[in-house]
């Protein structure tokens, strides 16, 4: 089948959804997964004015791409304050954070579900003059809008996956017309770059939005605070965990000989702290305090935990190990081990990372990091690294120095950005 029969009956099964879509959105909202006060938003129907100007939108799907792009949006509001950035994510976490982190003049919306009409809707009012999607989830119905309203488009830190690239091939005429749209392609790594060229992609080089991030910020106060109720404990960190990890760590640490360091179970989503207390309570002997709850410290706290958002820059700065939540368990491909690197904690990571493969193999071979299979080497590498502090400071100086060298070079993805960036207003920027 050509790529403009199965784009075109894409395009009419969409469109074909849309009066169930509102419906769709609403159970999501009761479900806690969609913002009830911005339904409107992800059908496409603006919620504020479009200022006169260029403007720029920036697309991030989720906390991970959002967090990626930060640096990015910081420059492009920076080196060229005449453009309005307009910034979209699709989930409630991710807008949370970056109601906390991106610049006071950017425009955040929800961004429109991909159907004809929902797409449509959201170029007429915003006419982007550049869009950039980060990382990937190419929607067909917003990418072709994009392009028609006349914008420019660039995929940048493009991922691909060997399980994505398996399914675009499928459908190889119809990925190969998508990929066309866009001016601009930038991939995450060699493997990601060779699949998107495989699947038809003018992917032109290389660009990591991840290794261009600062280290997390943090709030002095707030780890001062901290770091008095912890006293000279110790901290071990379950960062960013999903469901069924917890147990994981929870059994790791308390594997340690007693006095035990302080345990932190920072979860992903933290909706899930009043569950995380309860399977807590059920597992150990002693008390646990929930941060969203205002609860404190104290020397008898065996667990905290952390069920906020956009504080990971506290939590790895009190760490002296963390482990890293998403790879411990098959499905979610790891989550970014440059952050706590950057912050000089001992990183233990289990051995689902896809999503950041390349990274956690070079920071192995560099002693950087610990990789582990199962629970009971969690269990071992945890003890090892716990009571050995020359080794921990070796793993903590490779990680740092390791983060140093692939620091990306923000000006040169600048310099690729140039030439499809709005043309500033002396020279006669469109409005």
């Amino acid at each position: 089948m050509t790529a403009t029969i199965m784009l075109g009956l894409y395009r009419a099964l969409t469109g074909l959804a849309q009066p169930l879509i509102r419906q769709h959105l609403a159970s999501r909202a009761k479900r806690g997964k969609e913002d009830p006060d911005r339904l409107d938003e992800r059908l496409g129907i603006p919620s504020l004015e479009r200022p006169a100007g260029a403007l720029v939108w920036i697309h991030a799907v989720s906390v991970g791409e959002s967090l990626s792009g930060l640096p990015l949006i910081e420059a492009l509001h920076s080196r060229r304050p005449d453009l309005t950035l307009l910034v979209t994510c699709g989930t409630r976490t991710a807008a949370a954070l970056l109601a906390q982190r991106l610049p006071k003049a950017a425009i955040h919306q929800y961004a429109p579900v991909d159907t004809p009409q929902a797409a449509e809707a959201f170029m007429t009012h915003w006419r982007p003059d550049l869009a950039i999607w980060l990382e990937g989830e190419l929607w067909p119905n917003t990418i072709f809008a994009a392009k028609a309203s006349g914008a420019k488009l660039a995929l940048l830190s493009a991922r691909m996956t060997e399980a994505s690239a398996k399914g675009w091939n499928r459908f190889s005429h119809s990925a190969r017309a998508l990929l066309s749209q866009f001016d601009l392609i930038l991939a995450q790594d060699g493997d990601s770059q060779a699949r998107l060229t495989a699947l038809g992609a003018h992917a032109v080089g290389l660009a990591n939005l991840k290794t261009l991030a600062q280290p997390l910020a943090h709030d002095a106060a707030a780890l001062e605070a901290l770091a008095d109720q912890i006293g000279d404990r110790g901290v071990v960190l379950g960062a960013s965990t999903h469901a069924g990890e917890d147990e994981i760590i929870v059994a790791a640490w308390a594997d340690l000989a007693k006095p035990r360091p302080l345990l932190i179970l920072a979860p992903r989503h933290p909706e899930r702290g009043p569950s995380l207390e309860a399977m807590v309570q059920d597992l150990v002997i002693g008390k646990t305090a929930r941060r969203s709850q205002g609860q404190t410290i104290s020397a008898l706290t065996d667990v905290y935990i952390a069920d906020t958002l956009g504080e990971m820059g506290l939590f790895y700065r009190l760490a002296r190990v963390t482990i890293m939540g998403g790879s411990l368990l098959p499905g979610i491909g790891g989550h970014n081990p440059l952050e706590p690197a950057r912050l000089g904690s001992v990183i233990i990571s289990g051995n689902q990372v896809f999503n950041f493969s390349k990274v956690y193999a070079d920071m192995v071979a560099t002693g950087g990091l610990e990789l582990v299979t199962c629970e009971a080497e969690l269990m071992k590498a945890l003890n090892l690294i716990w009571h050995d502090q020359t080794r921990a400071k070796a793993m903590a100086a490779a990680a740092r120095d390791y983060c140093a060298r692939e620091a990306g070079d923000l000006d040169r993805l600048w310099t690729s950005l140039l030439p499809i960036l709005p043309t500033p207003p002396q020279a006669g920027n469109r409005a």
